[in-house]
């Protein structure tokens, strides 16, 4: 049983990278095209949530092949990882915010933008869950903690997704690096909690 959650947990994580690269291509390719800097941001937050499943990939590629000390020592190294990569996320979010509302760039629609967004929108959830239920069921907090940094995929998605709505229909450009700086806030509150675990 342990065995199958541990290799669920792995494959769950070549998943996450794999789509997390695919979308952050697609979304810096769309982001050029349009000028858009929410659309390259989003992008680059897909690189940088990789880090968090490329360690998911290493904390869980032996499976069954070393001790339950050993097991334990990987765990706390892979949950410091996941914490530190929050922060590299809510670092890159609320700069590229902060910056946007400054110099007042404005996002433009992109049909293959929306595409991915909208893909993304649909995916994480999926991923979510899945992440968090097996972690909760192996007792792997980092798996819960990354199965959260999908989560916060889902919720910058929704705010580059509302973000360039109200631009589009209403004008209202601020409002995707508003939402921007509160995913940042989220990252930073879950990072630290990581590491007090």
């Amino acid at each position: 049983m342990t065995h199958d959650l541990r290799k669920k947990a792995f494959i769950l994580s070549i998943i996450t990278v794999s789509y997390n690269i695919i979308e952050g291509i697609v979304s810096i390719m769309a982001g050029i095209l349009s000028n858009s800097i929410a659309l390259k941001g989003f992008g680059m937050d897909s690189f940088i949530e990789s880090i968090s499943g490329a360690v998911m990939i290493w904390r869980f590629k032996k499976l069954d092949k070393i001790t339950k000390e050993e097991e334990e020592k990987v765990e706390r190294i892979a949950q410091r990882f996941v914490a530190i990569s929050f922060f590299i996320l809510s670092a890159y979010i609320l700069y590229e915010s902060i910056a946007k509302l400054y110099f007042k760039e404005i996002s433009k629609p992109s049909i293959l933008g929306l595409a991915i967004i909208i893909m993304s929108i649909i995916a994480m959830p999926i991923l979510f869950y899945f992440k968090y239920k097996t972690g909760v069921s192996l007792g792997s907090k980092s798996l819960i903690a990354d199965s959260k940094e999908t989560l916060a995929c889902l919720f910058l998605s929704i705010a580059v997704l509302l973000g360039i709505t109200l631009n589009f229909f209403f004008g209202f450009w601020q409002a995707d690096p508003i939402v921007g700086i509160v995913i940042a806030v989220y990252l930073i509150i879950e990072g630290i909690y990581t590491l007090k675990e």
